[in-house]
């Protein structure tokens, strides 16, 4: 809340000494009116520019103004249509703390101002007298932050931007003035909070599937084979506009790669994947928006792909190459989470003593049952690439989920419990687990399966038989079983239940049971409704004709929009290569693709930028839900800092 309401205005009585005889009752002294003090005076105070993530003020403006009266899934929707959904963050991730790598800058400079991102010593406040002010009343300011203090004499119409020091409280003082009427005096303090908080996790966590820029695409065909081979095995779907290269299947250069890599979708952190539409940093954002007193220093770390073993403990292999003015930068490996968090909380300690985090955001478990091989179980029809995939691990089965669930999760789980329960100051309570939601329910059902939404290959239909089988097993063991790991119950067994509790957050399940991938309304964007058949024909199989316009509707693929609102919050396998359409220039060996057209990556093309992900509209609920968790945990809105009003003591005569 902005500021503390006024207490009381003090009045002050004198008492005369009671004497032990009885004197004579003085007469009456007329005395003067009381002078009327206004009790609605206030000192109001916020933290600008406080999602500390944000260089600029007019970023964060934005994110208040769309939150205003609205939840986040509302201010998603509300950004979407403003954005003619293209996306907010296209514009904004360019302007974050965040160095071309995709790791946080330390320092950073904010407004104009250097500052140390995880130690930070002062924040920019904005303070104002709020309430009834007399107008063209005039504030003498006193900031108490040194010696001399900081003092300020202007109209009260006018606000005081400064910086307050971090870590002690500002006391503030302003006499108000106001023609003849008697000189009023207004106290507070102002002690800015510094919420600390990680995002730690896989894909969920990272906002897979939405790209902070989604990739443009070209309103002519591309060129991929198939395994199938010869002309057969040749197809046509739109490719990246801006790519200078050939199309042809048959055609290829030195150049192609990096020309394509520069036409692709953009992330503030490419090597994971990491997304400003992600729920944790919806919900940071959110966080600091809701809460003017308060500054929120988020640092990312989830990354997509990653397990307990290989990302959380281990190091992980990098989702994408660095696009940069002299080329690909391909670090290959991405640094273990915990080592990373670990090294940022000894380096913010090592300059603040005092430096704690405050929050984990998690969710992780995913991977480590191959969900993506569940995923590719399913809508992996054609023996030929059913084979193939099978020989390089990459489809998956219940049974073996089900096994890893029931023996190996659990060991990772508790592990995992151990290493972050001392970040946290020993309380897992401040690990915020937020849970998966079934990506494939629509009105409570499993989706029907079938080609629509998953056209964008040849060989891509969703069993309906295996979809049914793996929705239910999502449903049934492992939501539960996540909850189960996360809170010590069903038979797990934890140390400490008290303290080593996470906080787990399910409330957005229920939402995403009428939101699945499958899910179509008459409200969805005109181009999906057009243009991506529900019989599962989008695309054009003439070879001559698709290679000019690869889409049946003809309209351009370009007028496709990855943000705009629709009934899905699950990207299907269409919207993952529309939206994202990504080379996995650094995949595993058996996954790297031999050119820009060979079989591998148009399979990989069509799922490896989010499949099966939430859309930012699903990121949004997820953190919605997330919010009054992380508000409970950190007993935000229980207190604030008050406002005094009083009358300025008369004015002693100097001695002589």
């Amino acid at each position: 809340m902005i500021g503390a309401l006024l207490v009381a205005v003090l009045g002050s009585a004198i008492a005369g000494h009671a004497e032990a005889q009885t004197l004579p009752v003085p007469p009456a002294v007329p005395q003067p009116p009381a002078v009327q003090l206004s009790t609605t005076m206030q000192i109001s105070w916020e933290v600008r520019n406080r999602f500390r993530l944000f260089r600029e003020e007019r970023d964060f403006r934005l994110q208040v103004d769309s939150l205003s009266g609205r939840n986040i899934l509302a201010a998603e929707q509300t950004l979407a249509t403003q954005s003619d959904g293209r996306g907010w963050a296209r514009n904004t991730f360019g302007r974050l703390c965040i160095d071309a790598a995709g790791r946080v800058s330390e320092p950073c400079t904010r407004d104009g101002v250097k500052e140390s991102y995880l130690t930070p010593v002062d924040h920019p406040v904005t303070v104002r007298l709020a309430g009834d002010v007399p107008v063209g009343a005039i504030c003498a300011w006193t900031f108490e932050d040194g010696d001399p203090p900081r003092q300020s004499t202007l109209d009260c119409a006018e606000p005081i931007n400064l910086r307050v020091r971090y870590g002690r409280a500002t006391p503030v003082t302003v006499d108000v003035s106001s023609g003849s009427d008697a000189p009023q005096r207004v106290t507070t303090q102002i002690a800015v909070r510094d919420v600390f908080i990680a995002g730690l996790g896989d894909s969920i966590a990272s906002g897979e599937g939405n790209p902070d820029r989604p990739v443009t695409l070209s309103d002519e065909g591309f060129c991929f084979r198939s395994y199938l081979g010869g002309p057969a095995g040749m197809y046509f779907r739109p490719g990246r506009a801006g790519f200078k290269g050939a199309r042809a299947c048959d055609t290829s250069d030195g150049m192609s790669l990096q020309n394509w890599q520069r036409a692709g979708a953009q992330w503030f952190n490419p090597a994971c994947h990491r997304s400003l539409y992600s729920y944790q940093t919806r919900m940071a954002i959110a966080l600091a928006a809701q809460n003017p007193q308060i500054a929120v220093t988020y640092l990312p770390l989830a990354c997509t792909g990653a397990t307990i073993a290989e990302g959380m403990f281990g190091s992980q292999r990098a989702r994408e190459c660095v696009v940069g003015k002299n080329g690909l930068t391909c670090q290959g490996t991405v640094n273990a989470q915990v080592s990373e968090l670990r090294e940022a909380l000894t380096a913010a300690t090592r300059r603040q003593p005092d430096r704690q985090l405050d929050l984990i955001l998690l969710s992780i478990g995913a991977n480590d049952i191959d969900f993506s091989g569940l995923v590719a179980d399913v809508i992996v029809e054609r023996q030929t690439e059913r084979a193939l995939s099978r020989r390089t691990g990459i489809l998956s089965s219940v049974d073996d989920a089900r096994s890893v669930l029931q023996r190996d999760l659990p060991q990772g789980f508790s592990k995992l419990r151990q290493a972050l329960k001392p970040l946290v100051g020993g309380d897992l309570a401040r690990v915020i687990y937020t849970s998966y939601a079934n990506p494939s329910l629509v009105n409570g059902a499993p989706c029907p399966g079938g080609r629509a939404g998953f056209d964008i290959h040849p060989s891509f239909n969703a069993d309906p038989q295996r979809l049914a089988d793996v929705t239910n097993f999502v449903q049934s063991e492992f939501l539960p079983q996540i909850k189960h790991l996360a809170q010590c119950t069903g038979g797990v067994l934890c140390g400490d239940r008290s303290r080593d509790r996470m906080t787990f957050v399910d409330q957005h399940q229920a939402a995403f049971a009428n939101h699945g991938f499958c899910a179509r309304a008459e409200t969805d964007p005109p181009f999906d409704r057009e243009c991506f058949s529900a019989s599962g024909e989008s695309f054009s199989d003439d070879i001559v004709n698709a290679a000019n316009n690869p889409l049946v509707c003809g309209a351009a693929a370009s007028d496709f929009r990855a943000y705009a609102p629709r009934a899905r919050w699950v990207r299907d396998a269409n919207d993952s290569y529309f939206t994202a359409m990504t080379y996995p220039q650094a995949a595993k060996a058996p996954n790297q693709p031999g050119d820009i057209h060979d079989a591998t990556w148009g399979v990989l093309s069509a799922v490896y930028g989010g499949a099966i992900h939430p859309t930012a509209e699903g990121h949004a609920a997820m953190a919605d839900a997330a919010l009054p968790a992380a508000m409970a945990v950190l007993g935000l809105g229980l207190a604030e800092n008050p406002v005094t009003s009083e009358p300025i003591a008369p004015a002693v005569p100097l001695q002589r």
